[in-house]
Order: C-alpha cells, then sequence, then structure tokens
C-alpha cells in the first residue's frame, strides 16, 4: 500500500504467485484479505477487481455458492455506483454471466452478456479481442437454451475479431472447436458427423500451422487435446497433450 492507496499490481502480481503453484487456499485468503481491506477503506475499484478475481476462483473450483454471491455483489456495486455503462463494469457484467453458464444458468447468463455485449460494441474498437471473448462465452450459452443460430452468429463474429488479435489463430481454433459441440448438440452425434469433421480438421491445420510454441500455445493443445479425444481421436489427442507437457518441461 502506498500513499494509503492498495496497489492493484502488485496484488495481482502475489495472486498470480500462488496461481502458478496451484495454491488455491493461499490464493482465496489473499484476494478475501483484499477484498475486505478494500470494503474497509471505501476503494471501490479495488473491490470489483477482488470480486472478479475472486468468481474466476471460485468458478474455477467449483464452488458455486460463492461464486454466485460474488457475482451478486459485483453488480450490485456497479449499480450504486452508476458505472453500468463504462468498460470496466461491462468486463465484470461479462465475468458473472459467465459464472451463471459454468453452473447451468444460461437463462440468467444471457441479459448479463447482453448488458456487456451493448457497452463493448458501443466503447470497444470492432478488432478489440475482448469482444471476440465475449462473443465466444456468450454463444456457449445460446447453445445451452437452444438458440443455435444465434449461437453460430455469435461464433462467426468471433473469428472475425479474433483473427487479428495476438495468438488470434490459436483463438480461432478454439472457436472452431465452439462450433463443432454446437452442431453437435444441435444436430445430434450422428447427423452432425461430417460437420464436426470438417470443424476439427480446421481447428487441427491451425494447431499444426501455428508457429510460436509457447506457454499459451501448451495450455491451448491441452484444453483441445480433450475435445479430440471426446470425438474418438485418441491418438491425436495424445499428441496434443505431450506436445503440451514437452512445452511446459521445456523440452
Amino acid at each position: 500500500m502506498a500513499n494509503g492507496c492498495i496497489s492493484i499490481e502488485r496484488i495481482l502480481d502475489k495472486l498470480d504467485g500462488y496461481l502458478h503453484k496451484n495454491d488455491y487456499i493461499s490464493a482465496e485468503r489473499h484476494l478475501l484479505y483484499w477484498l475486505a481491506e478494500a470494503q474497509s477503506g471505501g476503494d471501490a475499484k479495488t473491490e470489483l477487481t477482488m470480486r472478479n478475481e475472486l468468481m474466476g476462483l471460485y468458478r474455477k473450483l467449483g464452488k458455486r455458492e460463492q461464486a454466485l454471491d460474488c457475482a451478486e455483489s459485483a453488480m450490485e456495486k456497479i449499480k450504486t455506483l452508476g458505472i453500468s455503462r463504462q468498460v470496466g463494469a461491462a468486463t465484470t457484467y461479462l465475468n458473472c454471466a459467465t459464472v451463471y453458464k459454468a453452473f447451468g444458468m444460461a437463462d440468467r447468463a444471457l441479459p448479463i452478456f447482453e448488458d456487456a455485449r451493448a457497452v463493448y460494441e458501443a466503447e470497444l474498437e470492432p478488432d478489440d479481442t475482448r469482444l471476440g471473448g465475449l462473443y465466444n462465452n456468450m454463444a456457449l450459452a445460446l447453445v445451452d437454451v437452444g438458440r443455435f443460430e444465434e449461437a453460430k452468429a455469435l461464433y462467426e463474429k468471433a473469428i472475425a475479431v479474433m483473427r487479428a488479435g495476438e495468438n488470434g489463430e490459436l483463438e480461432v481454433a478454439i472457436t472452431y472447436l465452439n462450433l463443432a459441440s454446437a452442431a453437435e448438440a444441435e444436430l445430434g452425434l450422428a447427423d452432425s458427423e461430417k460437420v464436426v469433421s470438417e470443424y476439427l480438421e480446421k481447428a487441427r491445420i491451425i494447431l499444426e500451422e501455428h508457429q510460436r510454441r509457447d506457454g499459451y500455445y501448451a495450455f491451448v493443445c491441452e484444453k483441445c487435446a480433450s475435445v479430440y479425444g471426446y470425438y474418438g481421436y485418441f491418438l491425436y489427442e495424445n499428441e496434443l497433450t505431450e506436445r503440451a507437457r514437452k512445452i511446459y518441461e521445456g523440452n
């Protein structure tokens, strides 16, 4: 703390240290401590940041009630402060909606995604990758409620945005796999086989041609591997898993 102000950057650096060690108990304790400090000091910005981080942590750990409580508190704080048209508030809305979707409440999530979308589309440049993230996450919720055409349209918008960003092609690969899952949800496993195969192949080409084999590439390989395994591409699942392992181990 400097001059009575909380350094959010230092808090998040410390948090990253805990998360890199998978020390989730210390990460939660750290965030709750600074949440209490922010509340006692009337520091609304830091309070919202801590609630955003806690939402993500609780979602990762499957702690439903804690995650939902953080989401409700964050949205109430935004309302109290009157900042709902700010980009930072929209990012909080996006995080809250993602929490609801993760815990099987897509119907509750969609209006919140819409709130975030209204601000992002008004305030961000059309090629801002934050829009791509919003479109992807909102499309997942639309698939959950059977609004498949709307979901596919958002996935296509996400692809258009993501291509221009750093690691954009890897994000496009993930979106292709999301489209494969959407096709299965809409058509059933048997009837969607051809479409699913096409999306899987598009993602595979990106993963094979991508030149930058760094930690983020390893993360994407891990994320994609399970999808290929689900669809029976076990050799490629193992290949991606092994590729990620070697990158993490520095081989």
